[in-house]
């Protein structure tokens, strides 16, 4: 079934209590109310609350992941920690963009939530994938001169990407506007760029 505009209203209004309240907390009838739609409409688009989260976060990925390999495909001739920078921006300002449903599948992963992580298994698969190649060809050739374990630093970029979308109390109290998220997605992507020039001299 196609996308229309009553689908996007019910998916902002679902992302928003999944991530004030959580899946369970959240009932079928807040989410009609808050999209201002009848429960029936929910039922007949989704299936119900459950089909909506399955939308909802099959959606989120399936946008992600095109935007990835997008990134990748738009960079071909570019070196390869031009391409990282550049995925890492991508990667932190999709998230941003859509940070109430990044929060929400972030702390339900980091919880290890079943429901969430048997719908994205797959997902995560071809993310890591693509960000493990990307990763890996930043220090073709420097293997021998840096001695690095690049699982570990691997590891440490996948925490950099999520922090913010698990621990968004840290920061949330200073970030009021559109311009001051913008000005957070920046500043913090540039930390990580700061980090990649350190372990890749």
């Amino acid at each position: 079934m196609k996308d229309t505009p009553t689908k996007r209203k019910v998916v902002e209004a679902a992302s928003s209590l999944f991530y004030q309240k959580g899946f369970h907390g959240t009932s079928v009838r807040d989410i009609a109310d808050k999209a201002s739609v009848n429960v029936s409409s929910i039922s007949y688009y989704f299936k119900g609350k459950q089909g909506l989260l399955e939308y909802a976060v099959s959606n989120y990925y399936e946008e992600y992941l095109a935007i990835i390999e997008a990134t990748l495909d738009e960079l071909e001739d570019d070196t390869p920690i031009e391409k990282m920078k550049k995925l890492i921006h991508n990667i932190i300002q999709y998230k941003h963009t859509n940070l109430q449903l990044s929060c929400f599948i972030h702390r339900e992963l980091s919880m290890d939530s079943v429901f969430v992580r048997e719908m994205v298994v797959t997902y995560l698969a071809k993310e890591n994938f693509i960000i493990g190649n990307t990763f890996s060809a930043v220090f073709h050739g420097k293997e021998d001169k840096h001695k690095v374990d690049r699982h570990f630093l691997q590891m440490q970029l996948k925490g950099m990407l999520v922090t913010p979308y698990i621990l968004q109390n840290e920061w949330r109290s200073q970030v009021v506007g559109e311009y001051s998220h913008t000005l957070f997605v920046n500043r913090y992507v540039h930390t990580i760029h700061q980090w990649l020039d350190y372990i890749t001299k």
